[in-house]
């Protein structure tokens, strides 16, 4: 039995629907399996990292499980917390999604947010392996707002380009961990294989669309003028603007080859995740959707 926490998030469903379509046995755990879209082979519980008694039952019988759950500044005991239930209900192997960059003295306060996570993983006894993907290429559906109204994509990061990912490889990487004993004591930093910018994002969209994709670049202040106003804490949007002062630096133009190594093929491009997402960015779909409702 596979369990895997944030089983409704950008790569933890993923995972889900890799193991499932491999014919693993898979539990997933959401606050709320009533409206989780799930397989159908996939048994759904339901968990919540503030109700460690919720996440023991979830746990009970598992013996690989996926642990996210860092969110932000003020969440750095729920990895270790998930960790500890995890050993405790009989787990022998555990996959942590950590960030790349963690540990990095220049990321500042960020760059500690999953270290909690980490050192619990390492010092649990368990066989553990550590993920350390660079910028989801799903990130850039942030934009599909301004590309379907023609206007210019925000870019936060400058020139600094970063080794997008694809979430798939991400999941793929993790299924291989989760399933396998070969990948124990790892710590993964996955990356694509190619360093892009936002510019060099939204011109690889405007290739798929077949029509301009313009960027503007926000300044600091603008930016975290907005994700105040969005509700974000201002320790959040502190280490989120520290994430994208690091990598309009230089600091994440990274290129690894741990995803060749763990899958044996070459990680997808960006523009590959870009094809294979275009319908997310067509103002036609989003049209015909909202006619359906």
């Amino acid at each position: 039995m596979i369990l895997i926490t944030g089983a409704t998030g950008t790569i933890g469903s993923e995972i889900v629907r890799q193991l499932a379509a491999r014919g693993e046995q898979v539990r997933a755990v959401t606050r709320d399996p009533q409206r989780a879209q799930l397989p159908a082979a996939v048994e759904v519980v339901c968990g919540d990292y503030t109700d460690i008694a919720s996440m023991a039952a979830a746990m009970s019988g598992a013996d690989a499980a996926f642990i996210v759950g860092v969110l932000g500044p003020d969440d750095a005991d729920t990895d270790r917390a998930l960790v500890a239930t995890a050993r405790a209900a009989g787990v022998r192997r555990i996959v942590k999604l950590s960030a790349i960059g963690t540990g990095e003295p220049e990321l500042g306060r960020v760059g500690t947010w999953h270290l909690p996570g980490e050192n619990a993983a390492r010092e649990s006894g368990l066989e553990w392996t550590i993920l350390r993907p660079s910028s989801f290429a799903s990130n850039t559906l942030s934009w599909t707002d301004a590309i379907r109204s023609g206007q210019p994509v925000p870019n936060l990061t400058g020139s600094g380009s970063q080794g997008i990912v694809d979430p798939r490889d991400v999941a793929a990487v993790a299924v291989e961990a989760l399933v396998a004993s070969g990948h124990a004591g790892r710590i993964y930093t996955l990356t694509g294989p190619e360093l892009l910018t936002g510019p060099d994002q939204a011109a690889a969209l405007a290739a798929v669309l077949g029509h301009p994709v313009e960027s503007i670049d926000v300044p600091e202040d603008t930016a975290r003028e907005h994700m105040l106003a969005a509700g974000m804490s201002a320790g959040f949007v502190d280490g989120a603007l520290a994430g994208q002062a690091y990598v309009r630096a230089g600091g994440n133009a990274v290129i690894t080859d741990d995803v060749q190594q763990v899958l044996g093929r070459a990680p997808r491009t960006y523009a590959e995740w870009a094809a294979d997402n275009a319908a997310a960015f067509s103002a036609v779909a989003n049209a015909t959707a909202q006619g359906s409702h």
